[in-house]
C-alpha cells in the first residue's frame, strides 16, 4: 500500500511540474494547485493512519498525532486563497499584455506584438463602407 501511495504522490508531482513548465498561465496555475495537493497528501501520509488511537494522551495505549491533520487543514485554506490570488494575477496579466503567455508575448513574435481578436472592431461609420 505504501508503494502505491508513494507512486501516486510521485505521479501527481510529476504532472504538476510538467504543467508548471508550460508557457501558458492557466496551466501554470493548475500545476501549482496540483503540487499543493501532492504536498498535502504527503504531509498527511507522514502522520500515519492510526486505528483505535486517541488524539489526546489519556493513559496507556497508542496516541495518534493530530499535528499533520492540522497542518493539512491549514495548508488547504492557505492554498485556496493563494490560488485565487494567482488566478487574479493571471487575469490581470492577460488584460494588460493581451496574451496569456507567462512571458507576456507569444513565442515567435516581437515583444511589442499585440494579439488581435478574431472579431472585427465596430466601425464608426454605422457599418457603411
Amino acid at each position: 500500500m505504501e508503494f502505491l501511495l508513494a507512486s501516486g504522490i510521485g505521479l501527481v508531482t510529476a504532472c504538476a511540474i510538467y504543467l508548471m513548465l508550460r508557457g501558458r498561465t492557466f496551466t501554470v496555475v493548475l500545476g501549482l494547485s496540483l503540487f499543493g495537493y501532492a504536498v498535502n497528501v504527503f504531509i498527511f501520509v507522514m502522520g500515519r493512519l492510526w486505528a483505535n488511537a486517541q488524539p489526546i494522551l489519556l493513559g496507556d495505549g497508542p496516541v495518534a498525532d493530530p499535528l499533520p491533520q492540522a497542518l493539512v487543514l491549514t495548508a488547504i485554506v492557505i492554498g485556496f486563497a493563494t490560488t485565487g490570488f494567482v488566478i487574479e494575477l493571471a487575469l490581470r496579466s492577460r488584460h494588460e499584455s493581451g496574451s496569456d503567455h507567462v512571458d507576456g508575448h507569444e513565442p515567435g513574435h516581437a515583444p511589442g506584438y499585440q494579439a488581435q481578436d478574431a472579431t472585427p472592431a465596430p466601425r464608426g461609420d454605422g457599418g457603411r463602407a
